[in-house]
Parts: structure tokens; sequence; C-alpha cells
């Protein structure tokens, strides 16, 4: 029997010591998020403005299980430093879906930088990431396991966000890289209510040639522009699926740009493991 974590089905917004955090048990991309919620407590900090520019995002992933729990994610178009047990890592986006084993009770901090702004620190096209996970010192030096342990040593998530926050402030460039911004800008087009389905699409809606904008994904998000629109529609298709009852999933096909049903049902197994009926089922 896997332990309950006592909160973890709340969703408030508060402010923490000029932080703002949101305790959240369904992020999107989370798959089976309320049976995750009964182990796993999740909490998301904002970063401070200086750093806005940067991080999407701080968040702190505690849990509590007797048996090996396994999480599974469709990531984002994002890459994430983390402080975890076992040290400090860079990952790159992942293609495929994301597993993670939990055991016993630990906890982890995770800074999700903005798509696109990952490049400031790689110093090498961040496609080179993409499915990777590195040591975090290949990116920040060996001053960032000092920052994992530091992380490690306590569980408030308030003092981890100021740690990281700390380690960071000094190491990002005085100003934005302009082409890091508009990557941002484009990946927030593509996947904030997905109705661009095609990259020639896409292309055309940020004014650019087929050829540059994957050559921007490349450089500074780390996964190709087919590849952010369709990752788009399955965060959607997730999430509707989530909701179970009277989806009508002819509809949705139509509504997400599949060309039937057909093609959404195997869009979804391909990625998730299983049909969106049966993943649909409470």
């Amino acid at each position: 029997m896997r332990s309950n974590i006592n909160g973890a089905r709340r969703a408030v917004l508060k402010k923490r010591d000029g932080y703002d955090a949101v305790m959240a048990v369904k992020a999107r991309g989370v798959l089976y998020p309320d049976e995750q919620s009964r182990y796993v407590d999740l909490t998301q900090h904002a970063p401070s403005a200086p750093l806005a520019p940067y991080v999407e995002h701080y968040w702190c992933v505690r849990w509590r299980v007797e048996e090996v729990y396994e999480t599974k994610v469709l990531s984002h178009p994002n890459v994430h430093l983390t402080m975890e047990p076992e040290g400090a890592f860079v990952y790159g986006v992942t293609r495929g879906l994301f597993t993670r084993k939990l055991e016993s009770e630990a906890h982890t901090l995770g800074v999700k930088f903005r798509a696109g702004a990952f490049r400031a620190f790689s110093g090498s096209p961040v496609a080179e990431l993409a499915d990777r996970r590195v040591p975090a010192a290949v990116c920040f030096g060996p001053e960032v396991d000092a920052l994992g342990r530091a992380v490690q040593s306590s569980s408030d998530p308030d003092e981890l966000v100021a740690l990281a926050e700390a380690f960071l402030l000094p190491r990002v460039p005085p100003h934005p890289d302009p082409d890091a911004l508009r990557a941002a800008e484009l990946v927030d087009l593509f996947t904030t209510g997905p109705s661009l389905f095609r990259v020639d699409e896409a292309a055309s809606a940020a004014g650019l040639s087929v050829r540059a904008l994957q050559r921007l994904f490349a450089e500074y998000v780390g996964a190709t522009p087919k590849w952010v629109l369709r990752r788009a529609r399955l965060h959607e298709l997730a999430s509707r699926a989530e909701h179970g009852d009277h989806v009508d999933w002819p509809a949705l096909a139509l509504e997400l740009g599949y060309s039937d049903q057909s093609h959404l049902i195997r869009d979804f197994t391909a990625a998730v493991g299983e049909p969106p009926t049966r993943y649909a089922r409470p």
C-alpha cells in the first residue's frame, strides 16, 4: 500500500516572501493526475522579476510511497534543471514519454526554463540536449553540485526557491537574447489553445520560412516545430480525456486537426501507450 501525502489535492494561489506559489496537482502533461496526487505533492513558484525572462517557474515535488511508484509525463518544449536525491541534472526536451520511478520519501526541486531561454546557459544549440539527462555541472560548473546538496538538506519550498534564485541571478545575461524571446513567443503561440497543426501553417503565422522556423527551434527550443505542434494537441487531448464522460471523439478529432477519429487514437496510443478511451475511464 502506498502512503498518502496530506494536502496534495489543494490548489491555491498565495504569496511567500515575494514569490507567488501555485499549489497544483493537475499540471498539464502529467498523466493520471488524480492517482499521482494521492502520493505526490507538487508546488509551483514564480521567479523574481529579473529571472522572469529565463525561468517559467520553479517546481518542488515531495513524495512518500511504500512501493515504487512510476510517474508519467508528456513533457513540454522546455529544459529543466533539477536537484534530485541522486544529484543535480539538466534535462533536455524529452520527445517521448517521460517516466520516473519514485521510491521511499524524498523531494526534488526543479527549474523549468522558458522555451528558448536555456540557450544562454548551454553554450550550444539546445537540440543537442534533446532526450538527454546530463550532469548539471556540464552547463553550470561544479558550484551547482553544492546547490544540489543544499536543496536536499531542506524541505521548505520557499527556502529551496530562494537557494535557486541566489544561484541563478548572477549567472543570467544582462539582457535576454532577442531570438530566445522570439522562440518563446512562438512556442506560446503554437501551444496555447492549439489551432495550428501543420508546420507550413506555423511558419506562415510566425512570418518565417519553414526552414528558418526549424533553424530557430533547433538552436533555442530543442525540438522541431512539428514536435511542438503535435505535443500541444496531445496535451489538449489528454486534458479532455481526463474528464472521462461524454467525450465526442469524432468531434474532438476534427477540432484538433486529425483526419479522423482513428488518426487521433493512433497518435494518442503511440505517445501514451493506451488508447484515449481507456485512458479516460475512471
